[in-house]
């Protein structure tokens, strides 16, 4: 059994555990939480196999790489550092709940995989990823971001919990940023559907983004713009129903704060060492230069900022409660833009980590 096989087995499973823990967040059943970590832990052990398959493959074939170079290999590790993340917070908090909102992160992940044909291949490394700085750079950086995901599911639901009035700013920002987020979920769905497997390069992967829905002109966008902020307005309209289900949980806002906390904690010394400190050592050996305001570099200060300012606000302002979940809900924003945005839509020397 091959890295493909383990890999896809690895996705349908995830996919599986998020509709279960979906289910177990509707429903409560003690046996549909118990599925639900079955399913999350098997296909996390799946995925854990898949690399080292991968990895040992690359020697195989004389390359002996890690699979972390290209935009294919550093989903899925991105993946596989969130649902890591996951699955600790809840053996050892014994909470279960946050599996409805991490899981479509990993799915949201995934699915960009199958939309834009990623390429899958093995390949050597190009020379300016031949250095000793890849593994701890690239793996950092991930480990980061993973963490900065949970805590934007963390602040997400504490934002759910902590608002009453729908003309609250945390509340009307809550209910927008998650139908957004849902909302694209399904848009790439849809492209999915409509073109199957679209493309290998950042070229046809932007001429083909949301082309079944808000970019295929006519009825198709009309439509799609329309039950877009009808989804955002039954939100906004039935936001308490969401509350109360989340109440039921017994989850407290102190909690959920520690945790938020914890995780910007853990993450924003492990990036600011590996995403920007290794990054700009590994960028005078490799072009000359530790920073030249390259599209990916300058995102990349912009996220360190958010979350410096994140943890300024907390130990020297005083900041709490729903200023600092929304902080660390803008953070991860710019950490989406950073890994993603900046390859798709910005060019510069990092082009290499496009597909």
């Amino acid at each position: 059994m091959g890295s493909p096989i383990l890999f896809g087995i690895a996705e349908v499973g995830y996919f599986v555990a998020m509709m279960v823990y979906i289910g177990y967040f509707i429903f409560k059943g003690k046996a549909v939480g118990v599925a639900a970590t079955v399913v999350a832990v098997a296909a996390f052990l799946s995925q854990t196999a898949a690399l080292l398959f991968r990895w040992l493959e690359s020697y195989g074939m004389g390359i002996g790489r890690a699979p972390l170079t290209n935009l294919y290999e550093s989903l899925i590790f991105f993946v596989w550092c969130l649902m890591l993340g996951y699955l600790i917070i809840e053996f050892k908090y014994k909470n279960r709940t946050f599996g409805a909102f991490v899981t479509p992160l990993a799915g949201l992940a995934l699915g960009f995989i199958d939309l834009t044909g990623i390429s899958k291949e093995i390949e050597p490394l190009v020379p300016a990823l031949q250095s000793n700085w890849l593994l701890a750079h690239v793996t950092m950086s991930f480990i980061s971001y993973s963490a900065f995901g949970l805590a934007f599911a963390t602040g997400m639901l504490y934002l759910v919990l902590s608002t009453e009035k729908r003309t609250e700013p945390s509340y009307i920002f809550w209910t927008v940023a998650g139908s957004v987020f849902f909302i694209l979920l399904a848009a790439m769905g849809a492209d999915f559907l409509k073109f199957k497997v679209i493309g290998t390069s950042p070229e046809t992967i932007k001429s083909y983004l949301f082309r079944a829905t808000f970019r295929g002109g006519g009825p198709a966008a009309l439509l799609s713009f329309i039950a877009s902020a009808a989804v955002i307005f039954s939100v906004w309209r039935y936001g308490h129903v969401l509350k109360r289900m989340l109440s039921s949980f017994g989850m407290t806002l102190d909690f959920l704060e520690d945790i938020n906390y914890k995780v910007v904690a853990v993450g924003f010394p492990i990036f600011t060492l590996g995403g920007l400190i290794f990054g700009a050592i590994w960028a005078d050996q490799a072009w000359g230069v530790y920073w030249s305001w390259d599209p990916k570099e300058t995102w990349s200060l912009i996220t360190w900022l958010v979350y410096a300012f994140y943890l300024h606000a907390r130990y020297l302002r005083g900041w709490r409660g729903n200023k600092i979940a929304v902080l660390s809900s803008i953070g991860f924003i710019t950490v989406i833009f950073t890994y993603l945005g900046v390859n798709m839509f910005l060019s510069g020397l990092h082009s290499y980590g496009e597909s």
